[in-house]
């Protein structure tokens, strides 16, 4: 026999284990010693708990994410659908035929560069799709798919707010004098006194509302999809099911609609109370055309239907209500996300906790106050009524 030129060239050396499960792992190396550290590599891993499947970390992201991350997240169907949508816009769309094992910290930071440069998104959203994609990849580290990930130590896009400003009191009281006709009317000032949602609202039904006690049970809400038209549904978040006390006008106002307008016994809109004539459903597109036409009417600026919801927590922020009470009534998911979307009303109620104690605190002197004695705390002495008691 005489040696090939290939003869002790190529990887020759097969280094043979089983993983923690018990299924047999190959490798080819190029030596015996590279053979064996291998296996002395994955058997130590085995023992410390550090292993984790070489093959795993080929899978593409956007196998591992459609077929492992979503089905694993806590989202209603739509929810998902909307998810989907900016995972295959942003995400797939660069990455989704890499390896996730494939991908350097560089490029994870270049591409959420691309978010904003690229494809030209602002606000909350650049945030919103990073931390999808974040997700993703530190499930994968979870599974044991991949050793770090690349987002790791990567800061994520800045989570911009955009500052709300709710029209007060006056300007939903002209919107409401504006109302072409009794339903938008009466759901102009029903929304500015609860606080739902628009989907709330047009999915509300009568029984839900508790006369004795003053409350509202929020427990769906009417929702728009393509491809599916009008349905109802669950609520997003747990959060979003609550009990919301309300104020006995909005009662009246509840009880003198239906008194005119009953509450359909069948068809689509059987017991909601807001329904559009023949008991047809109250379409999202609907309302909005009702709204911007009410606004131009009103002469005021173009508003939307949720400006309603914020009119609402801004009327309990400024009588001094606590952020986890407003998180409470609005059904956020958490009090961080409304300490975030009305930051600057809490500030502005922070100053006006300050003038109320200054007013109450400070001494007046022939009806004005005095400059010596504004903002001292005043001597404590018995009031007159209890010295002439003691005396007697």
């Amino acid at each position: 026999m005489v040696a090939s030129a290939a003869h002790g060239k190529g990887k020759r050396w097969q280094a043979r284990y089983d993983d923690p499960n018990g299924k047999e792992i190959t490798s080819l190396w190029g030596t015996k010693v590279e053979a064996e550290r291998e296996v002395n590599r994955q058997e130590s891993a085995k023992q410390t708990g550090s292993w984790l499947d070489p093959r795993a970390g080929r899978v593409t992201i956007e196998r591992f994410a459609l077929d492992t991350w979503l089905p694993a997240q806590s989202m209603i169907s739509r929810s998902e659908v909307e998810v989907l949508g900016l995972l295959r816009r942003h995400l797939f769309s660069e990455w989704g035929p890499r390896e996730m094992r494939s991908i350097k910290p560089s490029e994870a930071g270049a591409w959420q560069k691309l978010l904003i440069t690229k494809y030209k998104l602002s606000g909350a959203t650049p945030n919103r799709v990073a931390r999808f994609a974040r997700s993703i990849f530190r499930l994968a580290v979870i599974d044991r798919i991949i050793p770090v990930s690349p987002f790791e130590k990567i800061t994520a896009p800045k989570l911009v707010e955009k500052e709300v400003q709710p029209p007060d009191v006056a300007e939903v009281r002209q919107l409401i004098a504006a109302a072409y006709n009794d339903r938008w009317c009466n759901m102009l000032e029903f929304t500015a006194l609860t606080g739902l949602r628009s989907g709330e609202v047009r999915g509300l039904r009568l029984d839900r509302i508790d006369f004795l006690r003053r409350t509202i049970l929020v427990d769906q809400q009417l929702v728009q999809e393509k491809g599916r038209g009008l349905y109802f549904d669950d609520l997003k978040t747990d959060a979003g099911l609550r009990t919301l006390p309300v104020t006995q006008r909005v009662l009246d106002l509840v009880a003198a609609y239906v008194q005119t307008h009953p509450v359909p016994a069948g068809g689509q809109g059987a017991g909601l109370v807001f329904t559009m004539p023949a008991s047809e459903l109250i379409s999202r597109s609907t309302l909005d055309y009702a709204i911007k036409s009410i606004c131009k009417k009103a002469g005021v600026k173009p508003r939307h239907w949720h400006e309603l919801r914020h009119h609402y927590a801004s009327v309990l922020i400024a009588g001094g209500e606590s952020p986890k009470v407003v998180q409470k009534r609005l059904g956020h998911k958490d009090v961080m996300t409304t300490l975030r979307t009305y930051a600057h009303l809490f500030a502005e109620a922070e100053e006006q906790t300050r003038d109320v104690l200054d007013a109450a605190w400070t001494l007046p002197v022939a009806g004005k106050e005095s400059p010596e004695t504004s903002g001292r705390i005043p001597e404590r002495r018995p009031a007159s009524g209890v010295v002439s008691q003691l005396r007697a």
